[in-house]
This record gives structure tokens, C-alpha cells and sequence, in this order.
């Protein structure tokens, strides 16, 4: 029997015609210039035509921030959500993640040096469910602030959470911003200097907790930053927001940053900052 349609057959692209692997190539989502993976990355993942910063992993900000050879310690590495609403495809979801990215949340902290200062660097994934903030996101964060105290080294901060408090947890994750804020309070009981980077998006919960709470807060450029979307609010006061707002630009002519630093500059400015503190090699 002929079957009365056939599925269409998909069509080459231009670059599979040319014998072009497409995985090679990145595109610029804000001019539209394409690139040789390889090249991006010499370039820190940042476009040489209109200065985008594409959106990297936690572990590629470990390799740029950190002196090499130096990330020695992982802290809160054994540390697994139970699902605790035994909310629907989390638990599944959480194994491809803990598969695919090789952590176990949405945080990585760990012990490293930069230009030679030992300093404890918490670094957010936006891959892992947005950033999100759950249960064991808040206790890496806390152990990373008490382990800064304990040895009396700088702690920084460098976030990618577009999603706020992980809905999956409920009142656990949304418990997580008292705690992330005690920890911020203990640094400063102890004055150990904490510098919060803000990259993009730092949304929602993180953003009004620890994020926002540095005692130097550096932003990468163009980030989106703040507690609700544009689109939320614009729908909620029913007007139309003025041009870039919640950008890093916008928030540094607010006051609310102290700086925005190119990616390609963060190290050394981080490491600035780091000796006017008074942070030393150890």
C-alpha cells in the first residue's frame, strides 16, 4: 500500500554543502559576525567587532580569573539536592545535568590564586537551570564565606543567574537568600573584603541577596541585571521602560555599580582591587 504522504526530507545547509562543520562557528547574537570557535576563545569569548560577551560556563571563568595550576580545592563538592517536593522530571533533570557539566549544582567555589593572592571564588552556571538558586546553591555559597573567614582571604563572587530562586525547591530555595546573606554579614564582621561580579543575567533572588551586597560590585558589559524582567514590569506599570534599563550601563550611571570591566580586563582589575585591600600571597 502507498502511504499517502511522505515525511520531506531535510535539506542540507550551506555549510553542510561546503563541507563546513557548524560546530566550528559561533555567531554573534548582537552583530550578527561569525567566528572561528577557536578564535572566541583566544579572545576570552568576547567579539572583536562589537565587544558581546557571550555567556561562558563557570569553569571557563575558573581557567581566566585564576593563575594557572592554582584551583586547588573544591568546596561543597559532595553536595547533591535531595528533591525535597519530589517536584515532576526534577530528579531527572538534575542527573543530566550532574552528567552533561560535570557539577553538582549550579555553583562552583574552590580555593584559588590570582596574580598570586589567595582568594575563595564562587562562580555560577547558568546551563544548570538558569543559575537558579536551590538548597545546595546557598550551602556552597556559605561554606565558601565561612572558609574565607576561617583563613582570612578575600571571597568573590561571579554570577550568571537568570533564574532566581529554583522553583523546584519551594521554600528551600527561596531560604537560601537569607543564607547567602549571613554569610555576606560574617565576611564583614570578620572584614574580609568581598567583591561581587555580576555577569550576564544576574536576575531575581540573586540579585537581591548576596549578589548585590559586595563591597566592590563590578559588572560585565551589557548584562542584564535586576530583580524582574523589563518585560514584567513594563506589563505590571503598564509603561514603557527608558532605553537600557537594567543594563550594566545603566545601573553604573544609577550608582549602583562601581565599575563595568571588559572580561579581557577583569583579572587584572580584580587583582587591583585585591592589593588595595591588602590581600597577599599565601
Amino acid at each position: 500500500m502507498i502511504p499517502f504522504f511522505k515525511k520531506k526530507k531535510k535539506l542540507p545547509s550551506a555549510s553542510e554543502k561546503r563541507g563546513i562543520k557548524e560546530d566550528l562557528f559561533a555567531k554573534c547574537e548582537k552583530c550578527g559576525a561569525l567566528y572561528y570557535k577557536k578564535q572566541l576563545e583566544r579572545e576570552l569569548w568576547v567579539c572583536p567587532e562589537c565587544g558581546y560577551h557571550f555567556r561562558i560556563p563557570a569553569s571557563k571563568y575558573v581557567e581566566y580569573l585564576l593563575d594557572e595550576g592554582t584551583f586547588i580545592e573544591r568546596i561543597g563538592e559532595n553536595l547533591y539536592s535531595t528533591d525535597p517536593l519530589k517536584f515532576p522530571g526534577y530528579a531527572k533533570k538534575l542527573e543530566g545535568y550532574y552528567e552533561k557539566l560535570k557539577l553538582n549544582d549550579a555553583a562552583l567555589c574552590g580555593i584559588g590564586h590570582i596574580e598570586g593572592i589567595k582568594v575563595v571564588l564562587f562562580v555560577t552556571d547558568f546551563k544548570f537551570l538558569g543559575g537558579s538558586m536551590g538548597s545546595v546553591y546557598g550551602e556552597i555559597f556559605l561554606r565558601g564565606t565561612r572558609r574565607a573567614v576561617k583563613e582570612k582571604i578575600p571571597f568573590i563572587s561571579l554570577t550568571t543567574s537568570g533564574g532566581g530562586a529554583r522553583m523546584h525547591e519551594g521554600i528551600f530555595s527561596l531560604m537560601q537568600m537569607a543564607k547567602t546573606v549571613v554569610g555576606v554579614v560574617e565576611l564583614n564582621e570578620a572584614n574580609i573584603p568581598y567583591i561581587s561580579v555580576v555577569a550576564h543575567p544576574t536576575m531575581g533572588g540573586v540579585m537581591a541577596s548576596f549578589a548585590s551586597l559586595g563591597d566592590i560590585i563590578i559588572a560585565e558589559p551589557g548584562a542584564l541585571l535586576g530583580f524582574a524582567g523589563p518585560r514584567v514590569i513594563e506589563q505590571t506599570i503598564r509603561q514603557k521602560l527608558p532605553e537600557g534599563f537594567q543594563t550594566s550601563e545603566f545601573l553604573l550611571e544609577k550608582g549602583f555599580l562601581d565599575e563595568v570591566v571588559s572580561r579581557k580586563e577583569l583579572k587584572k582589575r580584580l587583582a587591583y582591587y585585591l592589593k588595595h585591600f591588602g590581600g597577599s600571597n599565601g
